[in-house]
């Protein structure tokens, strides 16, 4: 997917459409982004638990096969940053993109 180094667009602080300068950032994963939300690695590993509901039996282990393997593309992670206030934003919704190229 090729991308404009340079793209036109809202600034929300200057409130008008001004030239914005597109960098890509690094995604970052559920367990970094968001430390201590619930059932996070760091935040299960606190608690004490692993898995399972108690001592009830066949109930407390997982009975479907979790899905295996690694998704192929990740999703953009694009902020733009305002020529004129300097301000960075950053896009609302990313896409799924094998590899990203700024033109």
């Amino acid at each position: 997917m090729k991308v404009k180094k340079a793209v036109k667009r809202h600034c929300p602080h200057c409130k008008k459409h001004t030239e914005h300068k597109v960098s890509l950032a690094k995604k970052k994963g559920r367990n970094a982004a968001h430390p201590l939300s619930r059932g996070s690695k760091k935040r299960v590993r606190q608690r004490g638990q692993r898995r399972g509901a108690g001592n009830l039996g066949k109930y407390s282990k997982p009975t479907k096969p979790k899905m295996s393997g690694k998704k192929l593309s990740k999703k953009t992670d694009f902020r733009y940053t305002c020529k004129q206030c300097s301000k960075t934003f950053v896009q609302a919704k990313g896409i799924r993109a094998k590899k990203i190229e700024l033109v």
